[in-house]
């Protein structure tokens, strides 16, 4: 029988990546680079960009690293939680 996830690690791994993420994009947005990336996306996808992005704000940045960290934890935790109750 397989071993049960263990809830926090499971948190603290999808929390973690999910703000990477985010951490990159705050910094193409620091760096300029944000929306040339935005419009070759929209641009792979036969798409017009509607978006403009704004202009880089540290506590904005900070603010969006920690709360999507947050929510991605308890994304996690409640995967693993459903996972181990529901494979039994």
């Amino acid at each position: 029988m397989k071993k049960e996830l263990n809830k926090n690690q499971v948190g603290l791994l999808v929390g973690c990546f999910m703000a990477l993420f985010h951490a990159l994009w705050s910094l193409l947005v620091a760096t300029g680079l944000a929306q040339a990336f935005l419009d070759w996306i929209y641009g792979l996808h036969f798409l017009s960009n509607p978006f403009v992005v704004e202009p880089f704000n540290l506590v904005t940045a900070v603010t969006l690293v920690v709360v999507v960290f947050i929510f991605g934890y308890l994304f996690g935790w409640l995967f693993a939680f459903l996972w181990n109750k529901l494979r039994k």
